[in-house]
């Protein structure tokens, strides 16, 4: 019994992180209609960056937010302007796979260039602690992260609920050309919404940090199960996106008692599957899917 109890919390944190690391890349299909392939390479990057940080300063890791969230929502903005909006309308959502792809790998190479290819990982002074938690030992790390994780959803739900450009961003989401007639600079808020996706990754990536061996390759680890949370959740749907990590991040974790780690990886692509046979649009919401 302390063990399905020990995983179910295990499972919901990891959903919890599931849910920040795929926001912004459902954010991306959302507002442009862009497969960011390259959203888990910005996360290693991330996580190398709270890494560094940590090793030269001697100081907290999360302390690194301060330089990365800004940095990364500059960069995002950047490339949605330099890159992205030279893409045809017509063939974008193709193209920006292939762009995206190469970032990636570019991401990659220049992070085996700087930091080679040894494996990193984060050591923190409460980084062995545990507390228990209804019978159950749950690490301090994965606290901490779950915790960045509710912080930052919380912030991109106030950003996305109560403020202008929020609205103007969800009106982008729902229905581009209704959003122009009314005034909406779609391409500002665009750049905006690409440049808020890479912030997540920043936050993302110093949470997966906490609690991971990173190395440079790492990405192509995370983009298959984060591809899968979003086509589940329902693409452009942040709240679907976060509703199907947190389902799916549990039933990994409880799967993992029977099946082991590898074979319970598999849930993602099992889910992936049966959505496209039963509801290609996703469970939780997003109208999106239906128009491609």
């Amino acid at each position: 019994m302390s063990l399905f109890v020990q995983s179910l919390i295990l499972g919901i944190l990891l959903g919890g992180l599931y849910a920040l690391l795929a926001s912004g890349l459902t954010l991306y299909f959302g507002v442009m209609r862009v497969v960011q392939i390259a959203h888990s390479a910005f996360l290693i990057l991330a996580a190398y960056l709270a890494w560094f940080f940590a090793t030269s300063t001697g100081l907290d890791a999360l302390l690194s937010l301060v330089i990365t969230v800004p940095l990364f929502f500059v960069v995002g903005v950047g490339l949605q302007r330099l890159l992205i909006t030279r893409l045809k309308p017509a063939t974008l959502t193709m193209m920006s796979v292939l762009l995206t792809f190469a970032i990636a790998l570019i991401i990659e190479g220049m992070l085996g260039f700087v930091f080679t290819g040894v494996q990193r990982r984060i050591h923190f002074s409460y980084g062995s602690a545990s507390v228990p938690l209804f019978g159950a030992e749950v690490p301090v790390v994965k606290l901490v992260a779950f915790a960045l994780a509710v912080l930052a959803l919380g912030g991109l739900w106030l950003i996305l609920k109560r403020t202008e450009f929020g609205q103007a961003l969800r009106a982008t989401i729902q229905n581009k050309e209704a959003a122009q007639l009314i005034g909406i600079n779609t391409d500002r808020v665009a750049s905006y919404g690409f440049g808020l996706g890479l912030a997540t990754a920043a936050v993302g990536g110093t949470a997966l940090a906490m609690d991971a061996t990173i190395y440079p390759s790492l990405h192509w680890h995370w983009i298959g199960p984060l591809m899968a949370i979003i086509v589940v959740g329902g693409l452009g749907s942040v709240p679907g996106a976060a509703i199907a990590a947190m389902v799916l991040g549990v039933a990994q974790s409880l799967l993992q008692i029977p099946l082991g780690t590898t074979w319970a990886q598999t849930v993602f692509y099992v889910a992936l599957f049966v959505t496209l046979m039963v509801r290609p649009q996703g469970f939780f919401g997003g109208r999106l899917a239906q128009r491609f």
